[in-house]
């Protein structure tokens, strides 16, 4: 187990101005940490600070590394919030491992997540830090669910992760993601990483009520790179109901809007997780609301653990390879997330 970080837990919230931010923040100010606010656009940077006097600021461009480590110095943890993550996540995380700080971040870019493990693999071992992409609702969630679901499995079959959301309001940040993010979706077959098939598969999905049976299509997101990178897996697959796909490429969609006093949107989300060995079959369910609001408790949870020494690597590593996994699903339960076990 990776040893005690000395206190005061000052956490860099790179982004913390986005929607997601903003969430993050905001947790990590409800278990006592201290948010220092960074991002890249001193104006909107500014206007959020100004609802929180007694926080630090530090403006910083990931177009400047010398920027990126004023931005960490004497900070434990940088959450990464600023998407496109393949754009910000290779120089902030960078910058962590130069500045011997925890690297977390909320990406759903299978391709971020794959230039981590390439980039900072061994520099991050060496400075004695963990990176640790995609701990969120897409990408840590699944992993972690997957993890807890396998434990005491030497092989696996198939994992199968299928997610129905309500309706989706997209962000700026997610339409803006989605456009930089073109390269081919990746799933697992023979063990190993390939390209789904084009057309990508569509199958009816029956999820627990109140969402019921949905037709699904393959849509793998960051989940895939980080339960292949750690578990003995020989298929993967990921579906995602088509109905809130709709509502993604729709461009007069509106962003999310508050209702209630934490800001989250009215969006309900469920998440299945089925993993098959032997002709054994284990799996959990997640349902919640709102997927932006829920990954702040997941991320922070995460750099709360990395404080307290409940890891067990360093280095870029997956939510479930870093953490226990089903201690952090019971932490996340039963707010902000429902957990059933299948």
């Amino acid at each position: 187990m990776v040893g005690m970080h000395a206190l005061p837990h000052r956490v860099v919230v790179y982004g913390a101005y986005g929607h997601t931010g903003r969430f993050v923040t905001a947790e990590l100010l409800r278990r006592g940490l201290e948010p220092i606010l960074s991002g890249r656009d001193p104006e909107k940077l500014a206007s959020f600070a100004a609802a929180h006097p007694a926080l630090e600021v530090r403006a910083a461009s990931v177009d400047d590394p010398e920027s990126l480590m004023k931005a960490l110095a004497g900070a434990s943890v940088v959450i990464n919030c600023a998407g496109p993550f393949l754009d910000t996540a290779g120089p902030l995380a960078t910058a962590a491992v130069r500045s011997g700080v925890h690297y977390l971040d909320v990406s759903a870019e299978q391709a971020a997540v794959q230039e981590r493990y390439r980039d900072h693999g061994e520099t991050a071992r060496a400075a004695g830090v963990a990176v640790v992409p995609a701990m969120a609702f897409y990408g840590g969630l699944a992993d972690l669910m997957a993890t807890a679901a396998v434990a005491g499995w030497t092989s696996i079959d198939e994992i199968t992760v299928a997610v129905a959301l309500d309706r989706w309001w997209p962000t700026e940040g997610t339409r803006r993601t989605g456009a930089r993010n073109t390269a081919p979706r990746l799933a697992v077959a023979g063990g190993r990483l390939a390209p789904i098939t084009t057309p990508p598969q569509v199958r009816e999905w029956r999820f627990p009520e109140p969402f019921g049976e949905q037709q699904t299509v393959e849509l793998p997101f960051s989940e895939i790179v980080s339960m292949a990178a750690h578990l003995p897996v020989s298929t993967i697959r990921s579906f995602f109901a088509t109905g809130p796909l709709q509502d993604l490429r729709d461009p007069s969609t509106p962003a999310p809007e508050a209702v209630d006093g934490t800001g989250r949107s009215a969006q309900r989300f469920v998440v299945d997780v089925v993993a098959t060995s032997g002709g054994q079959e284990r799996g959990f369910t997640v349902s919640g609301q709102d997927i932006y609001a829920a990954s702040a408790p997941i991320v922070v949870e995460a750099a709360v653990r990395l404080l307290t020494g409940r890891s067990t690597t360093v280095g870029v590593a997956a939510p479930g390879e870093l953490f226990d996994a089903a201690d952090m699903l019971d932490a996340l339960s039963p707010d902000p997330l429902t957990i059933v076990r299948r």
